[in-house]
């Protein structure tokens, strides 16, 4: 087994359970806070999440290139980053400070804040020690890391709900736990192999790292205004409630995206070494549609299906007003896997400001849309931003590839639309089934439904499975099979 596909089985085996236990163990928070406090809750780990990029200021990402390409400069690379990011954390503890007075959070939101700058400080500093891992392609501590920190919060959080001390405050202190494991344990994967030198800051050639550094950043403080842009919207407009209502309908729809990571950190290099062909790239990009569309469409179909009976059975009667949210929301999954083919190929082919640009404006409409919808619409406005959002995003990334590869619409539906169709048709059942019968039942019947239908349009063949496991294992492989094949 290659090294890239033992990472890859590494990260997503990790990323899944990893998945799992959160989303266990937020259904179990939401249940024991209430709607309100976990609004609070999570407010207060969207501010520290934002921020968290100054935290870093993209130099991690350069960082993991610079070993890759030189891994017997590790020491130096690793020095030099660290006295950037020592310097950045300074900066991002200040602007953490400052963040909740701009919003007008009221003392007790501040607090909160203060006591979650220690996971900000250490997912920092795990972030940079991974990414030297990463570097040396060693990426199975970092898969251990991820899973044992999540759980080992996730444990501590438990015992705190169900403990007489009960407390939002006490439950910022359980992610602490996780995210000081998370820098203790890889700092100490990397001494083992650089040395407790390697942990010295230095600020020699400084200025190079950050000037590289600088499109990372960027990009990253796009990503983080446009996914927290919704909830502190929603706090200043209606309320910490509402957000505590969207978290639901947040976290249940973004946890999947991880699922396409996997597939783009093996599609890239391949499309690297395609740049310079376009007919085999636009090959590989729609197989890739073909495959991100396969993931998503019985996910956002299912879940749009049976939001009413996942709220209700999950997070509870008290979490109702989530259910319209979470039916627009999970929407937003189709243009987003179908995006990261995107910004895989503008990668490959040298075209990383064109991405980061295109971050720019979905940040700028996601940001209007949330402003007025959300005033309007109250908390389905929020989805309804995201849904708008990232279909413009897809639609700029598809027009932004028109110099390299010219996709048309019916070359696009024919990779995709047979799995949008089958996801339709499936949803339609499964709303008139759960009618009938208990809604657990209709999820077996509405795969099948989804499974037969894909076959019964051609968009499921056994050639189109040769050519996923050939994508994956990077080998040569032929064009998207016709639909009528």
């Amino acid at each position: 087994m290659s090294t890239l596909v033992k990472n890859t089985v590494f990260l997503t085996g990790a990323s899944i359970l990893q998945k799992v236990v959160a989303f266990v163990y937020f259904a179990i928070l939401a249940r024991f806070l209430g709607v309100e406090d976990t609004g609070v809750y999570f407010l207060t780990l969207a501010v520290i999440t934002s921020v968290a990029v100054f935290a870093d200021l993209g130099v991690t990402s350069v960082l993991i290139r610079d070993v890759a390409a030189n891994r017997s400069e590790a020491r130096s690379i690793l020095q030099k980053t660290l006295g950037v990011k020592w310097i950045a954390i300074l900066l991002a503890i200040g602007i953490a400070a400052a963040f909740p007075a701009v919003l007008g959070f009221d003392s007790s939101n501040i607090v909160l804040i203060w006591l979650a700058i220690p996971i900000m400080i250490a997912d920092s500093l795990s972030l940079t020690f991974y990414g030297v891992l990463r570097g040396m392609e060693e990426l199975r501590y970092e898969s251990f890391g991820i899973f044992v920190g999540q759980s080992l919060s996730s444990i501590v959080g438990i015992i705190v709900i169900f403990s007489p001390m009960k407390s939002i405050a006490l439950l910022i202190l359980a992610l602490v736990t996780g995210s000081i494991w998370n820098a203790i344990f890889s700092g100490v994967q990397v001494v083992r192999r650089l040395g407790v030198r390697s942990l010295v800051p230095s600020m020699q050639n400084a200025r190079p790292v950050l000037a590289a550094a600088f499109p990372f950043f960027l990009a990253a403080v796009f990503v983080k205004i446009y996914s927290y842009v919704d909830s502190f919207t929603l706090k200043t407009v209606i309320g910490d409630a509402a957000v505590g209502l969207y978290s639901v309908a947040y976290k249940l729809t973004y946890a999947f995206q991880f699922l396409p990571l996997a597939f783009i950190g093996a599609l890239y290099p391949r499309m690297s070494l395609l740049a310079k062909n376009p007919d085999e790239l636009k090959s590989v990009f729609l197989h890739a549609q073909w495959y991100l569309a396969l993931l998503a469409s019985p996910i956002v179909f299912g879940i749009a299906a049976l939001a009413p009976e996942i709220v209700q059975t999950v997070y509870g009667n008290d979490y109702g007003a989530s259910i319209l949210s979470l039916m627009l929301l999970i929407f937003v999954l189709l243009p987003i896997f179908c995006d990261f083919p995107i910004g895989a190929l503008l990668n490959a082919t040298g075209r990383q400001m064109t991405k980061t640009k295109i971050m720019g404006m979905t940040m700028i409409i996601n940001v209007a849309a949330n402003m007025v919808l959300i005033p309007w619409m109250s908390i389905p406005g929020a989805s309804v931003s995201a849904i708008i959002s990232f279909v413009a995003m897809f639609g700029m990334g598809v027009w932004a590839l028109r110099s390299t590869i010219h996709v048309t619409v019916n070359e696009w539906m024919r990779a995709v639309g047979g799995f949008i169709c089958a996801g339709f048709t499936m949803m339609i059942v499964v709303l008139v089934l759960k009618q009938m019968m208990p809604w657990m039942i209709t999820i077996p019947i509405g795969a099948m439904i989804f499974i037969g239908t894909s076959i019964g349009t051609r968009s499921l063949t056994k050639s189109h499975w040769v050519q996923a496991k050939a994508l994956m294992q990077r080998k040569t492989y032929g064009a998207i099979p016709s639909s009528n094949t």
